[in-house]
């Protein structure tokens, strides 16, 4: 009977350091009034070299495309 126990107290810790990060989350979501990671820009305000590649890769593969 003691390997129950010893699996259930296992099982109980596996599923409690699961769920760690996800109690993280929600502490930190409720702490800043719904904004779990600060003053954040919206997405698309600020100037990004990886944006601007990508944009630059996109022009250049549909110009290509469009001499075809």
């Amino acid at each position: 009977m003691g390997t129950v126990t010893e699996l259930f107290v296992i099982m109980f810790i596996v599923a409690g350091a699961a769920f760690v990060p996800l109690g993280y989350f929600i502490y930190k979501y409720t702490q800043s009034n719904g904004q779990p990671f600060g003053d954040t820009a919206p997405h698309g305000d600020s100037p990004s070299v990886i944006n601007d590649l990508a944009e630059n890769a996109i022009r250049f593969v549909q110009s290509r495309l469009a001499k075809k």
